[in-house]
């Protein structure tokens, strides 16, 4: 088996290229059928994702696997190749297998310790298998680079702090009231970043979303996408001292929340607490609020230093990651290695069994006839002889798998064994 991966990611390609050579799902399959059938290429694997392309591969050892996926690629893609190679890497043994091990564990991802990569990888496999183009070479390595992945999660902390605003300003949402199951937010102003933090909100539990825009239109629309309820946005005030959250993202040219008109709303909260965020660019919020009792405010710089600081913890995390990727590498290439020399120790314990028969019955004969006991003993010391003959070339083969004298030591013992080609 000889691994060889090839692609291009955020890193060494543009969104321009990236999206021409995307493989769309509707045709997955037939690509994926035709680069089993690019000659030399025994299994296959695709990975598309908006921010890299990759195709994982199990070539015969004479192919020039480089140029094939390179060939495939520009095809695909009616991208010209000359154009396309010097955005690609590509790697081949076990730098495949260090890559493959880095990505599934989120270590070259834009955004390090996010989990959707893992997923994208698993989704891939199921494709490839389904297609009929993975086989035991990628299952073996695609297996181990799941667990890998497990592996890194659970000895590590990469995935456990918010690097995005909108999920930072959850993550503080959770650290201010604990549970977010009985809370209540009000989305003021419903543009993107508004819709990220709901989401995150909503897979955190929170129980009730309201939504106020100057467009009512856009407001329901919003509120339909989490089951929620449309605020007059003259009643904005109103509904304020029913909120545990809320989120200011409006166009609003001026401050639409200053501590005058947030007095009374926390006079009717009876000063339970309230996290207001603010990722309004100018400003939604006015910073005096924040001097108020009870009131948390956060504004889109505060945030920012939240992610920033999450971003270096996860680095710090990474480096512990990279020490389990080496090891994990390590064990797989000693596992790859020991499987080439399988093939010679069936054969070798094959051999030894026919011998063994043989020399059974050659006894037999001249025994003549044993009883049940006598024929047990003499199968049971032929059968603990050739177990004592076989234990020293087994341990050899095994020993030696992977190291310089481990094709020698298994052509000697295909020699004095007269195993012929393994």
């Amino acid at each position: 088996m000889k691994l060889h991966l090839a692609g291009l990611n955020h890193k060494t390609a543009p969104v321009e290229l990236r999206e021409q050579v995307a493989f769309d799902g509707d045709t997955l399959a037939t690509c994926l059928h035709q680069l089993k059938h690019v000659e030399g290429l025994e299994e296959g694997l695709i990975l598309s994702t908006c921010n890299r392309v990759e195709i994982l591969v199990s070539a015969a050892d004479h192919t020039d696997a480089r140029q094939s996926i390179e060939t495939f690629l520009a095809t695909s893609s009616h991208v010209p190749g000359g154009k396309l190679s010097s955005h690609l890497y590509h790697f081949e043994g076990k730098d495949a297998i260090r890559h493959l091990f880095r990505v599934a564990a989120s270590l070259d991802s834009m955004i390090v310790g996010e989990p959707q990569i893992l997923g994208q990888i698993k989704a891939a496999f199921g494709a490839a298998k389904s297609a009929g183009t993975a086989g035991h070479d990628l299952e073996f390595v695609l297996t181990r680079a799941f667990s890998v992945a497990k592996r890194v999660r659970t000895e590590t902390e990469i995935g456990s702090s918010a690097v995005s605003i909108s999920f930072a300003a959850v993550e503080l949402a959770r650290e201010i009231f604990g549970s977010l199951k009985d809370k209540k937010v009000l989305l003021i102003g419903a543009g993107k970043m508004s819709e990220l933090a709901a989401r995150h909100l909503r897979r955190s539990g929170i129980g009730e979303v309201l939504v106020t825009n100057r467009t009512r239109e856009r407001a329901e629309q919003m509120a339909e996408l989490f089951s929620g309820k449309v605020v007059a946005y003259d009643k904005m005030l109103e509904a304020l001292p029913m909120v545990d959250i809320a989120i200011a993202s409006s166009g609003a040219p001026h401050y639409i929340l200053t501590e005058e008109n947030m007095r009374p709303v926390m006079a009717a909260r009876r000063q339970r607490p309230m996290f207001l965020i603010d990722i309004a660019v100018p400003r939604n919020i006015a910073p005096g609020v924040n001097s108020m009792e009870a009131v948390f405010l956060y504004d889109i710089d505060d945030l920012g230093r939240v992610v920033e600081k999450n971003l270096k913890g996860r680095q710090s995390e990474a480096a512990q990651a990279e020490v389990i990727i080496t090891e994990e590498v390590e064990n797989i290439l000693h596992r790859m290695e020991a499987r080439k020399v399988t093939p010679i120790i069936v054969k070798l314990q094959d051999q030894m069994e026919s011998w063994r028969k043989g020399e059974l019955e050659r006894v037999r004969g001249k025994l003549g006839e044993l009883t049940p006991q006598q024929n047990e003993a003499v199968e049971a010391l032929l059968r603990s002889v050739t177990n004592k003959m076989l234990h020293g070339p087994l341990s050899e083969l095994r020993a030696t798998a992977g190291k310089p004298e481990g094709e020698m030591t298994a052509e000697m013992i295909r020699r004095i064994f007269r195993l012929g080609d393994s």
